[in-house]
């Protein structure tokens, strides 16, 4: 199977930085919905799915953007 290069599985929702150099974003699959919290600083990263307030992972409508 090939992707095309324009063909991009997960879109940027929203990025913050901090004076001190780490970075938080909120990605979203674009085949599931599926949110995705993301973190990075020079410690290390890490990836795990956004939940609401009654600890459901938090899922977008696909193509209502």
């Amino acid at each position: 199977m090939f992707i095309k290069k324009d063909d991009k599985r997960f879109d940027e929702k929203l990025i913050q930085t901090s004076q001190q150099g780490s970075l938080i974003s909120i990605w979203v699959d674009r085949q599931t919905g599926v949110n995705y919290l993301y973190t990075w600083s020079a410690q290390g990263c890490a990836l795990t799915p956004l939940l609401d307030e009654n600890g459901k992972v938090l899922v977008d409508q696909i193509g209502a953007n």
